[in-house]
């Protein structure tokens, strides 16, 4: 089954980048350094932050619905991130790295299904909740921290 997966448009994100650290953490934002590989995914790129990128951290309204799903939790933003990944039938290797949480959402915001799998199975657990005629789109998120990281559509 096809589908899309998309990353977070830069835009939204684009009149942070300039402020201060003061000016950000007035807001609850951190700007960060990164000292790890593949510890800081970008919600943008859906690329792992290089060591010494500077990233945003902040918190973010992934699901904003009026169902009782309704979510926010925080992101990481490389501060050098300005293309959105967009693509169809790839999954990023940001995602490959990781243990996933993926929940399946209906049209109006309610979540049907829900399942973890190591970011390697992703493709397989996707099939399998398209096959569900009321999981319109699915989100990922990172299951250790529980961070959204993208949203996957039928393509």
């Amino acid at each position: 089954m096809s589908f899309r997966i998309r990353g977070l448009p830069a835009a939204p994100f684009e009149h942070l980048l300039p402020l201060s650290d003061a000016a950000l953490k007035a807001q609850g934002i951190q700007r960060l350094i990164i000292r790890e590989p593949d510890s800081a995914p970008c919600r943008i790129s859906l690329q792992d932050a290089a060591v010494g990128e500077r990233v945003l951290l902040l918190n973010h309204a992934h699901h904003a619905s009026s169902s009782l799903y309704a979510a926010s939790g925080p992101i990481f933003i490389r501060e050098s991130a300005r293309e959105t990944f967009d693509a169809m039938n790839q999954v990023p290797r940001a995602l490959r790295l990781r243990l996933l949480s993926v929940r399946a959402y209906a049209a109006h915001g309610d979540m049907v299904d829900a399942d973890v799998c190591e970011g390697a199975q992703l493709e397989t657990l996707i099939s399998r909740f398209f096959q569900q005629a009321d999981a319109q789109f699915l989100h990922v998120h990172h299951a250790r921290r529980g961070c959204y990281a993208c949203r996957i559509d039928r393509a």
